[in-house]
């Protein structure tokens, strides 16, 4: 049964990579040929791999594991933390498990951050489908592969991805170790005593946006000060307008405890905004998630187009308004979620990065504290 379940589970995640493929379609020209040879490589993991484990699991064959010593697993976690190299442990859906100390220098997100969210989040748009179908590859059992991917904070700048399939012991699936080291395959150690490879050669558009959110912060916090103490409406209200434009080409919030309303849009045009503003929450299955879970979201190409509910017209709205990433993001007061503010951008802006949604959880977590009126 176990083996059934996990072809079962492997059939679906090869469906759910067939849909991102379908849609990175829309991708320009000079990216398809990256794309194609990921859909060759789901082509022949349906001849070689999900076939053939069809019929071994007709004629009723079941692998055994084996146990390993507990000591080892604390050596090879030392090992693996202290490692000079950047390193991930990613799971067959690229998302990240664990990630050492060199691998949150070299991306600049914290672990705890990273972890739970997929490592294609750090990755340019181009590179994302790619990465995930080799990962799965790997953690099918395929043999290990490298890959060039560049980083969404410095996309100028190759780095080679090297990936390898591992299989923690007590746990049912593979998973794949990922080293990612600068296009020259210098390590960090290569480097002066002290150095970086990040600073020795400083990147001017991550600094730039990284002012920009310093920015932005710094702006939210004076809103925040200035608004009304216990007024939550009023202070999404104002958090909403620094954001808009400068952060987001959408904000949306949304409150209440046992029923969400919609307080604010601040949209593009007028036009949409009105439209948005008569939606009703319920029929925003991302905001409701969100509000249930007290769980931030992060979306880049949102895969599924009704996420965000229907406009007036019943079309998508992620799709009319041309969504090309999210955050959605709760506002807890007192153990509660007391309302759910969205952010979209759209067309050719730069996706919403690791660093930009760690940041807005934090301003989120003010704006409820401010909402509040806790000192």
């Amino acid at each position: 049964m176990a083996q059934t379940d996990e072809f079962g589970e492997e059939l679906a995640d090869f469906v759910r990579r067939v849909a991102e493929l379908k849609a990175a379609r829309s991708l320009s020209g000079g990216d398809l040929p990256t794309v194609l040879d990921a859909a060759i490589f789901e082509l022949d993991h349906v001849a070689d791999q999900l076939w053939p484990w069809y019929e071994r699991l007709s004629s009723g064959g079941v692998p055994r594991t084996a146990p390993s010593d507990r000591q080892e697993q604390h050596l090879l976690k030392a090992v693996f933390q202290r490692f000079p190299l950047p390193v991930a442990l990613v799971d067959r859906e690229a998302v990240v498990r664990r990630m050492n100390f060199a691998a949150t220098s070299f991306t600049g997100v914290r672990a705890g951050y990273a972890t739970g969210r997929p490592l294609t989040g750090l990755l340019a748009r181009a590179d994302r489908v790619a990465f995930r179908s080799q990962a799965a590859a790997v953690a099918r059992g395929e043999g290990d592969r490298g890959l060039t991917v560049h980083l969404q904070q410095r996309p100028s700048a190759p780095v080679h991805a090297t990936l390898c399939a591992v299989r923690p012991s007590g746990e049912p699936h593979t998973s794949v170790l990922v080293v990612l080291q600068p296009g020259d395959l210098r390590a960090p150690g290569a480097h002066g005593a002290g150095e970086s490879p990040t600073a020795q050669v400083p990147d001017l558009a991550e600094t730039t946006r990284h002012a920009e959110l310093m920015d932005v912060l710094d702006e939210m916090t004076t809103a925040l000060l200035a608004a009304p103490r216990g007024d939550l409406e009023v202070v999404l209200r104002r958090a909403a307008q620094v954001l808009h434009g400068r952060f987001a080409d959408w904000v949306i919030a949304d409150t209440g405890t046992a029923r969400l309303s919609r307080t604010t849009v601040l949209a593009p045009s007028e036009q949409e905004a009105k439209a948005l503003a008569a939606q009703d929450p319920t029929a925003c299955p991302l905001v409701m998630e969100t509000a249930r879970t007290a769980s931030p979201a992060l979306q880049l190409r949102p895969p599924n187009p009704s996420a965000f509910g229907h406009d007036p017209q019943g079309a998508p709205v992620l799709v009319q308004a041309n969504v090309t990433s999210l955050l959605c993001v709760p506002l807890k007061a007192d153990g509660a979620v007391q309302g759910v503010l969205t952010l979209f951008r759209c067309g050719a802006r730069l996706a919403f990065s690791m660093a930009e949604a760690k940041a807005m959880d934090t301003m989120s977590r003010h704006m409820a504290l401010a909402a509040a009126g806790t000192p």
